[in-house]
């Protein structure tokens, strides 16, 4: 039980202070004027004021609360190394029993690695058990850690000392490779430079030698090894092998003795894309479709278009002078026999036999299909003549025949079973609104070239079912067919028009061999330690997924149909690192996590970064190397850390569960003392 004196004024305290005022002023004029029981009167008037401040005694029923000690643990990965769990458990059992000896509660928190590569948010963790608890109860804080914190800015004001036992020995020593530069798309076929790093931290052994082994593969390669500088940046030249996502791995070898391996290794995942992608059109027969071709090519400006017109044959003698009908002369043979190769794609636009491309020209553009070029074929009623370039070395990588015959009358485009599946086509109509009173998906076509399937892919059919738009792998190389002129149609409206622009784009896109446009592949995303997977097949079924993890083991995961030809699935990673996958004769390869792991940026226990902190809060920072400190009690304001031992803040705090409150003296007998006191000074004054 503890007592106080309060007052209750019966008065508001401005009107007391002013009446004692006119009291002391009173006083004054009795001591000028030399009254000799002025003191009696002044002490009738405090009688007075007292009687009026209302003083009482309060005594308050206290229970004594214990002290609060604050324990954040550290279970970041970089704490997982070597013994640093055992000599956390070990200091974390020692405090808990000296804690408890010291009659103190103990609030922990366990903090693990942070998401999106934050690293070891110990602050947060603090600053949290700090918000939960009262702060006069708080003795202090103890952190149990590696060091290795990438909050610090983010530090609570401690009321209480904060103490850091860091893990490790001082012998530790680490070789960690470092990406100082990696782009994230690079263009193909052109060289680019990441600049890496290999470096030795801590105690590294005097017997190591200079040079290291470094081994490099590309989407899950064999790798290829080369000796590489310790402690010096590299400058590495590289060249992507093909479009798309591409996952190069680095990796090191465990030296015998350093702290860890995981540091040794780093995935770069680098996109591959085409820097500006060549197009050679030669158009023949001059029609509508003419223009849609052009304006589709030169509307994106990753392409660079090479457009010839060929109006007439050279030995035509009409009387039109040459110069009103070409801006230059036609370069057939620096286009089709020195520079073919330069081009991703070459389109035949309604394009015939007169005479001015020799058959060893057009037998040079099979072999450029068959090297691995891409020819489109959209044809029109030549394509059914004697001039039509089917009877050309040309045939040979066809995937139609025409048979001479030609269907002039309106129909209705339509995907196929198989084009439902292939990605040229798939969804296609999603990409058109019809007319709010057809049934057709889009408008009708009025003209095509009948075909005899070859040893391609009908994608669309039209009139009697006829294909329409084939494609054909030959090679190295992919060959395109449409029988028909009229797409552009589609782009004029023809009774609603139809996605003309998205299948030509499209089309154009998966002969320059787009990888979003293959056929058969597998592929995967991730998103955090999520991969999502799919699989694009022209097949009706796809078998599961083998997906190995990093460590070895593998896992089968079934997909499930979500779009003709697409099945999709999820795994969850339980590690960062390369992820493979497999089905059937496809595979892919994806890296979780980032190149460089923040904890593993830096794996050697130190507490320097700690200790200004830890110093301006009257802390200390210990290696628990030698030991796990004693627990003392020292008093508030004093240094709370020595050599061997932390010190803890008694706070004192308490409930108050009781308060009495009693008057010290009752009023009628304030109005005694003071009437008595008046009466003695009047007495006095008239005796004299």
């Amino acid at each position: 039980m503890t007592g106080s004196i309060l007052f209750d004024p019966l008065l508001s305290w401005p009107l007391i202070w002013g009446l004692a005022g006119a009291v002391l002023a009173l006083l004054a004029l009795q001591v000028w004027r030399g009254l000799p029981g002025w003191w009696l009167r002044g002490l009738a008037g405090l009688a007075l004021l007292v009687a009026l401040a209302n003083p009482a005694l309060q005594n308050e029923e206290r229970e004594p609360l214990s002290d609060i000690v604050l324990l954040v643990i550290d279970e970041s990965a970089s704490q997982r190394i070597s013994d640093r769990p055992g000599q956390s458990e070990e200091a974390i059992a020692e405090i808990r029993r000296e804690v408890a000896g010291l009659g103190m509660e103990l609030r922990e928190a366990r903090v693990a690695d942070a998401e999106d590569n934050q690293g070891t948010l110990v602050m947060a963790a603090l600053s949290e058990l700090l918000a939960e608890e009262p702060r006069a109860r708080i003795a202090g804080a103890i952190l149990v850690t590696d060091g290795r914190i990438h909050d610090l800015d983010l530090a609570p004001d401690l009321p209480a000392p904060l103490h850091a036992l860091i893990t490790g020995e001082a012998t530790d020593w680490d070789r960690r490779l470092i990406i100082r530069n990696a782009p994230s798309f690079a263009i193909l076929d052109e060289e680019f430079v990441m600049t890496l790093r290999v470096e030795d931290e801590g105690a590294v052994p005097g017997d190591l030698p200079a040079r290291a082994e470094l081994r490099i593969s590309i989407d899950g390669d064999a790798p290829r090894s080369f000796m590489v500088p310790i402690g010096q940046d590299m400058e590495l030249p590289l060249v992507l092998p093909h479009a798309g996502m591409n996952v190069i791995q680095f990796e090191l070898p465990e030296a015998p003795g350093e702290l860890t391996d995981r540091n040794n290794a780093a995935v770069v995942q680098i996109n591959g894309v085409r820097d500006r992608l060549r197009v050679l059109l030669v158009s023949g027969q001059p029609h509508p479709g003419q223009r849609t071709w052009r304006n589709l090519l030169k509307s994106d400006p990753a392409v660079d278009l090479v457009h010839f017109t060929i109006l007439r044959p050279p030995d035509r003698n009409d009387g039109v002078p040459v110069t009103e009908l070409s801006l230059i002369a036609f370069p057939t043979r620096e286009l089709f026999l020195e520079t073919i190769d330069e081009f991703d794609l070459v389109i035949f636009d309604r394009y015939e036999r007169r005479g001015i491309l020799p058959m060893v020209y057009l037998d040079n553009v099979r072999q450029y299909v068959e090297r691995g070029g891409a020819l489109l074929m959209a044809t029109g009623p030549e394509f059914a003549s004697a001039a039509s370039l089917y009877r050309t070395p040309l045939a040979d990588i066809m995937p139609g025949r025409p048979t001479a015959q030609v269907v002039e009358q309106p129909y209705l485009p339509v995907v196929s079973a198989l084009g439902e599946r292939h990605p040229v086509t798939r969804g296609l109509s999603d990409e058109h609104t019809p007319l709010p009173d057809s049934d057709a998906p889009w408008g009708r076509w009025l003209r095509q070239i009948e075909l005899i399937e070859g040893g391609g892919q009908t994608v669309m059919t039209g009139a009697g079912e006829r294909p329409l738009l084939m494609l054909d792998r030959v090679a190295e190389g992919r060959v395109a067919l449409l029988a028909s002129d009229h797409a552009w149609l589609w782009d004029r409206g023809y009774e609603g028009g139809g996605p003309q622009l998205e299948l030509l784009r499209r089309l154009a896109h998966w002969m320059m061999g787009e990888p979003e446009l293959e056929e058969e592949a597998l592929r995967a995303e991730a998103d955090g330690q999520v991969i999502f997977v799919t699989r694009q097949t022209l097949g009706d079924a796809v078998g599961s997924v083998t997906v190995t993890y990093p460590d070895g083991s593998e896992h089968e995961l079934i997909l499930d149909e979500t779009a003709p030809g697409r099945f999709t699935g999820e795994v969850t990673g339980p590690e960062t690192g390369l992820y493979r996958l497999r089905e059937g004769e496809e595979e892919a390869v994806i890296a979780l996590g980032p190149a460089a792991p923040r904890e593993f940026e830096e794996t050697l226990a130190n507490g320097e970064a700690v200790e200004p902190l830890a110093g301006a809060m009257r802390g200390g920072v210990l290696r628990l190397e030698g030991g796990v400190p004693d627990v003392r009690l020292v008093s508030e304001g004093r240094n709370a850390a020595g050599r061997g031992w932390i010190g803890l803040t008694p706070r004192g705090a308490y409930l108050t569960t009781d308060i009495t409150v009693t008057p010290l003296i009752a009023g009628w007998l304030f109005l005694l003392i003071a009437a008595g006191l008046m009466l003695a000074a009047w007495l006095r004054e008239g005796r004299r």
